[in-house]
């Protein structure tokens, strides 16, 4: 199933708890956290202070996107906030493999990320490991940046790769992704769709969420289901980490 992951780096921060319910109402499954270091990337963000405000006001699964070196000092910390999936880029891993040990050790869904210039076949030795692969298709840092053209190539790879080591990894699609490219990104393969500007831009998440889910589904021939109903502020997460995905 297609799923839509609206990525809060383009959202209200003054208001985010609404925001985040915004897209939640539209359809959103998981919320996207990205965290910039400003050595890995030439930006700075945020880490587990709002990882653990967000987890007081969603029970979706918080997907946290690290665009940092040293990951490994910070897992833990990222853990204890109550992050469900943890995405690392493998440009930035010196020991790759230990990285994603750690983040499963910790409870959470581990990922790899690849970006632009990065190939796909330097992932084949870890894929049996993942959760899903993040390919970026736009060059990190930023919001807002337009979509790489080359990146469905990549996706169409990971599909066959997936295929040929009989695994069931999900590839999900950060930067970019619009009105204009959601329905080629789904037709190429990719089945998680971050989306920060389109959701968040012009403060209308809810509105904006649907029409990209509806968008995303049509292209993947799914239903066009209702979208669900935000939960409250202030509830807690049940006991145990979030299975989905």
């Amino acid at each position: 199933m297609v799923e839509l992951a609206p990525s809060i780096l383009s959202a209200d921060f003054a208001r985010l708890a609404d925001e985040v319910q915004a897209a939640e109402r539209g359809g959103g499954t998981l919320i996207h956290v990205d965290v910039m270091d400003g050595h890995f990337v030439p930006n700075i963000t945020l880490g587990p202070p709002v990882v653990k405000s967000l987890r007081k006001v969603t029970r979706l699964p918080l997907d946290c996107h690290l665009m940092i070196e040293n990951a490994d000092e910070f897992i833990p910390a990222f853990a204890d906030a109550g992050a469900d999936w943890v995405s690392v880029h493998y440009e930035a891993c010196t020991h790759l493999h230990r990285t994603l040990e750690l983040i499963a050790q910790h409870g959470m869904k581990p990922a790899v990320v690849l970006n632009p210039a990065t190939r796909v076949n330097f992932l084949v030795e870890i894929l049996p490991m993942v959760h899903h692969v993040l390919v970026m298709s736009v060059n990190p840092g930023f919001g807002g940046q337009s979509f790489i053209p080359n990146s469905l190539n990549k996706i169409r790879r990971l599909v066959e790769l997936r295929a040929e080591m009989g695994l069931n990894y999900r590839i999900e699609v950060d930067g970019g992704v619009a009105h204009g490219t959601i329905a080629q990104v789904v037709e190429a393969g990719a089945d998680l769709l971050v989306a920060g500007n389109a959701v968040f831009g012009d403060g209308k998440a809810e509105r904006n969420a649907r029409k990209l889910l509806q968008a995303a589904r049509k292209a993947a021939g799914e239903p066009l289901r209702p979208a669900k109903g935000t939960k409250k502020v202030g509830l807690r997460r049940p006991a145990g980490r979030s299975t989905k995905g």
